[in-house]
């Protein structure tokens, strides 16, 4: 994950990787592009209706986001709430780190880019305040094409790569296990690392890297595992593509929700409310389900 701030007011948004397709097909690479547009498109329309809406008397709402589907999703939102009278700024980030930082800070008021597990992970590791002011959408995580193009090819001593981050490498090797290729130490769950690694029939060798450079991979391994974020950048359908994946009615599915990130004291700020409310509208959720293809899934719980 490359640790620089990419700073847009989202009158634009591209889908990174899309264009290289990342082992995708033609087909996705199509499907992907005609995605990027409509979300385009739609970023574009909505920044100029936030800019007809806002006013000088506007609240400023500060969120620091991934830019996809993240940044994506605000845009969407940017011109609901300026006619709430809330102006929301964007800064997108392309790691896992600042994004918490910057909310810890009090430079943001909240972000929108990871799912609690993480979260708590990094309040743990880091010291920081940071709790959940909304749940907003589920990526499923799923198996990805490398080298080799089904599971049922899989030899001894393939090379699978996973991300390193701690929360994101557990639901990794959790969904390996699921699919028969390896076994885990009964208790290891959203903390399981390689050194949890029981049962290794094949063999399998597993490379730690950060989450954002596991799609860059696809031409070295035999296999990836991705979140549903980086592969929706890499061009990938999680339906169309994945070899295997994370059902969108799973427990994972309540695990790894989506979140709007705050810090401690203000998930009931007035204007943090409204971003979650309309964040959770039949609005934003037809958006996601009309552009993601199911990369992304709304979620429905409170």
């Amino acid at each position: 994950m490359k640790k620089r701030i990419l700073a847009t007011v989202l009158t634009s948004v591209i889908i990174a990787g899309a264009i290289a397709g990342c082992g995708s097909t033609g087909s996705t690479d199509t499907a992907t592009a005609a995605t990027s547009a409509s979300a385009n498109e739609a970023a574009t329309s909505a920044d100029a209706e936030a800019s007809d809406a806002a006013t000088s008397d506007s609240v400023v709402l500060k969120v620091a986001a991934s830019p996809t589907p993240h940044a994506e999703i605000l845009a969407q939102a940017k011109p609901i709430l300026a006619k709430e009278g809330i102006d929301l700024e964007v800064t997108e980030f392309e790691d896992y780190v600042q994004p918490n930082e910057v909310v810890e800070s009090g430079d943001f008021d909240a972000n929108y880019f990871q799912h609690v597990p993480y979260l708590e992970s990094f309040n743990e590791e880091k010291g920081t305040h940071l709790v959940t002011a909304g749940k907003i959408h589920y990526e499923p995580f799923g198996i990805y094409p490398g080298t080799k193009t089904s599971l049922d090819d899989i030899a001894d001593g393939d090379v699978i790569a996973v991300p390193n981050d701690t929360t994101n490498e557990a639901r990794a090797l959790l969904l390996l296990q699921d699919n028969g290729l390896l076994t885990l130490k009964d208790d290891a769950g959203l903390e399981a690392t390689v050194n949890d690694i029981t049962e290794n029939p094949h063999n399998l060798k597993i490379q730690e890297v950060e989450a954002a450079q596991v799609p860059h991979l696809v031409t070295e391994v035999a296999y990836v595992v991705m979140n549903g974020n980086y592969a929706l950048e890499a061009g990938y359908t999680v339906s169309k593509d994945a070899l295997a994946y994370e059902a969108s009615d799973s427990e994972a599915a309540k695990t790894y929700v989506n979140i709007i990130a705050v810090k401690e004291g203000n998930e009931n700020n007035d204007a943090i409310k409204k971003l979650v409310e309309v964040l959770k509208s039949d609005e934003i959720k037809d958006f996601i389900n009309s552009n993601y293809n199911g990369n992304v899934i709304p979620y429905d719980g409170d």
